[in-house]
């Protein structure tokens, strides 16, 4: 009998936030946004007017003013969160190769972030190919002291399960290895730049990193199977310490003000280009959410909080400095929910780090596709790093986002480059985002009841161990167990 009302209730509870009926409100938020959506035209604006939108330069506090006000004028009451950063940009960069020292010829490259104020460093090369800690273990130690030559994701042709290490954690493991520098090949067609942080801590690193073309890549890796190969690593950088910002605004809750849903994304960029899909279509697609939820004077349940962080691109700075600050306040377990967007376009369903959410998200996500067949409610389940997510991640928060979307106009070659332009996003998937996701935040704070709390920290590490992220964060040094 005993068991019998456990099996009773445990199904009174799981009814409870199985049959939530958020439609009317849904149709609510998608008729608005498709009409009123300020997303597109405000990116337009941002981009043209401001440009570049990189931590600690004029213009990224130029970022923070015009989110502020911005979501001022919506009618929230926005606060600026501080927080000190070791700003870095580019001054100066030449990098030289060739078959002999004395006769090197410079190539197109771009200086990876975090790389050293000055450097100037001339060496023979070495093919480390997808630059893993085995391939260096392969090497027996002849990069010590050498320039160590890698492939940005995975080369083709190689084992299948091969790992894509972040270019930081490359630069990390060229580090270890001895290695003087280290060039990293994009595997992006027609000589195409990629920029980015070579860092896996946000601090300098001790030696120089640099990107350059796939063509040029793979013409060196060809030329060094059968003729040492030099290069020249000669630049300058600036670093230093500077204040950044930010931006929330927070809907409280009615009746559990006490619990946090957290939308974020960060509005920075890289200074190649104006960040307009990295991450322009997702820090603007969380501004409008929260016009949507103003205009339609949406009430929640749970405090809700519309954040645009600074410094990701730098290290993920923004969102350290608000989980950091929550640490010092004793408010983490206030934070139920943490969806983060972040080149987030078109999704066609939803993702989650807790698969314990599937049957919430799901049938959220059947309301919304008799709304709009468009969305096809794809669920994903999993983990992974190096966006705002992740500090959130790493004190055991759910987190989660949209799923199953394209990025418009084949722009994913841009990321990070000198390409990422407005002319390449796409006004309906970025309404798209905004409309789905308006509604799962809706949804999250107002569900009556969330399947999933906080980790444990041995539940946490047993999680990260079963998402295969135990190594990428070892070789970050921000594994603690």
């Amino acid at each position: 009998m005993k068991a019998f009302f456990s099996l009773l209730i445990c199904g009174m509870a799981l009814s409870a936030y199985s049959q939530d009926n958020f439609a009317p409100v849904f149709e609510k938020i998608s008729k608005d946004v498709q009409a009123n959506s300020n997303a597109y035209g405000n990116l337009k604006f941002a981009t043209e007017s401001i440009g570049h939108r990189l931590t600690g330069s004029a213009n990224g506090a130029k970022a923070e003013e015009y989110a502020f006000n911005l979501l001022k004028s919506y009618g929230y009451e926005v606060k600026y969160q501080p927080f000190e950063v070791e700003s870095w940009s580019r001054l100066t960069n030449e990098t030289k190769i060739g078959d002999a020292e004395k006769t090197l010829k410079k190539i197109s490259s771009v200086t990876l972030a975090h790389s050293p104020v000055k450097a100037n460093v001339i060496g023979e090369m070495v093919d480390l190919g997808n630059g893993l800690e085995e391939d260096y273990q392969k090497d027996g130690g002849k990069v010590k002291g050498k320039i160590a030559l890698v492939y940005l994701g995975v080369l083709p042709g190689s084992p299948v399960n091969t790992p894509s290490l972040h270019r930081s954690e490359k630069a990390a493991i060229a580090t270890k290895y001895g290695a003087s520098g280290i060039i990293i090949i994009n595997g992006v067609k027609n000589g195409v730049l990629l920029t980015g942080t070579a860092s896996v801590t946000g601090k300098l690193i001790p030696i120089p990193a640099v990107c350059i073309g796939l063509e040029n890549g793979m013409r060196l890796k060809e030329a060094l199977k059968t003729k040492k190969q030099f290069a020249s690593l000669n630049m300058t950088n600036f670093s230093g310490l500077i204040k950044a910002r930010n931006v929330i605004a927070t809907i409280k809750g009615k009746t559990h003000p006490e619990e946090k849903i957290v939308v974020g994304g960060h509005l920075d960029s890289w200074d190649l280009a104006t960040g307009a899909i990295d991450n322009g279509i997702g820090s603007f697609a969380i501004m409008d959410m929260a016009r949507t939820f103003k205009k339609l004077n949406l009430s929640t349940d749970r405090t809700l909080e519309f954040i645009l962080f600074m410094g990701e691109e730098q290290g993920l700075l923004g969102s350290k400095a608000y989980v950091e600050a929550a640490k010092k306040e004793n408010t983490l377990d206030q934070l139920r929910f943490m969806l983060n967007y972040d080149m987030t376009n078109d999704p066609k369903g939803f993702s989650t780090s807790r698969k314990e959410m599937k049957t919430l998200f799901t049938e959220w996500g059947a309301q919304i596709s008799k709304l709009d067949t468009g969305f096809r409610n794809i669920f994903y389940s999993g983990a992974g790093l190096h966006s705002d997510h992740q500090p959130f991640l790493l004190q055991g928060v759910p987190t989660g986002g949209g799923a199953g979307g394209k990025l418009p106009n084949n722009s994913g070659p841009y990321y990070h480059s000198d390409g990422d332009v407005f002319k390449l996003v796409n006004e309906q998937g970025l309404k798209n985002t905004v409309r789905y996701s308006a509604m799962l935040a809706y949804a999250l704070a107002n569900t009556p009841t969330i399947p999933v709390v906080k980790q444990t920290e041995e539940a946490l590490k047993v999680f990260l161990q079963e998402n295969e992220l135990e190594i990428p964060l070892k070789i970050a040094g921000e594994w603690r167990w």
